[in-house]
């Protein structure tokens, strides 16, 4: 795992718990949109990072709608942002808007954020138009001396934009998720291991390999871990990993041979 920038680490140290205090304060106000825009500006700013004046856009039009902030990397659209007033909590259909922003603009990225609550999402348009949260956090309940609470800020922050840490983690999230395990519990490999050990534990229990790759399949993991699309590109990269642990096995056959 990469180190953390150092310019990063310390302007967390330096600014985050400044912005926890006010991001409590505007919740507890319930002040409008308009005044949490505000903040958030200061935050991605003095926590985050982004030249306020060259990097940060308010209003960007989007065809006859506006996002309420944009962020621009050397000119390059990269990242949209839609606030919600502080004392609000995000919706469903606060989601719905954002992503539908990003769609229309080619963006894979964007941020859904109150000042309190972040969260990070992931565009995917192909037929249809999906998303995939990757990210969410509470900026009060982080701390800089948390590793793990640094390194999902810095999926937020400019230094991760500009490394492409954003794609790098989803890439890690979607190898270590519910779906990749479900397909692995289902895998030959491990129902060998399993009815070995069945057999070992319980001598006069006899069990077929399909009963009991139909008993995991059907009774132990949860469907929603197995059905959709997800659960078929988990099948799909398994068997892709297994075919390729299987040609780089036989190469060392040949080789030894």
């Amino acid at each position: 795992m990469s180190k953390l920038p150092k310019k990063f680490v310390d302007r967390v140290g330096a600014n985050l718990k400044k912005y926890q205090r006010v991001a409590i304060a505007q919740q507890k106000a319930d002040v409008a949109e308009a005044d949490t825009v505000t903040v958030v500006k200061d935050i991605l700013a003095d926590v985050f990072g982004y030249d306020k004046y060259e990097e940060l856009t308010s209003e960007h039009q989007i065809k006859a709608t506006y996002c309420d902030l944009a962020i621009r990397i050397g000119g390059k659209l990269r990242l949209l942002i839609e606030v919600k007033s502080a004392g609000s909590s995000l919706a469903d259909n606060h989601l719905r808007q954002v992503i539908d922003y990003g769609a229309h603009q080619g963006i894979h990225w964007v941020i859904l954020t109150n000042a309190v609550e972040w969260r990070l999402i992931r565009i995917y348009v192909s037929n249809q138009i999906s998303h995939e949260e990757v990210c969410r956090f509470i900026l009060p309940d982080m701390t800089p001396r948390n590793e793990d609470h640094l390194r999902q800020m810095f999926l937020f922050a400019k230094e991760g934009l500009t490394t492409d840490a954003m794609d790098a983690f989803h890439q890690q999230a979607q190898l270590f998720n519910r779906f990749t395990v479900a397909a692995i519990l289902r895998s030959e490999p491990v129902v060998a291991v399993v009815r070995h050990e069945l057999r070992r534990l319980f001598p006069d229990l006899k069990v077929a390999p399909e009963n009991l790759a139909a008993l995991i399949e059907h009774e132990v993991i949860k469907r929603e871990a197995l059905e959709g699309d997800k659960a078929k590109e988990a099948a799909v990269r398994i068997r892709k990993a297994q075919g390729k642990i299987e040609r780089a096995r036989k190469k060392e056959v040949v080789m030894v041979v």
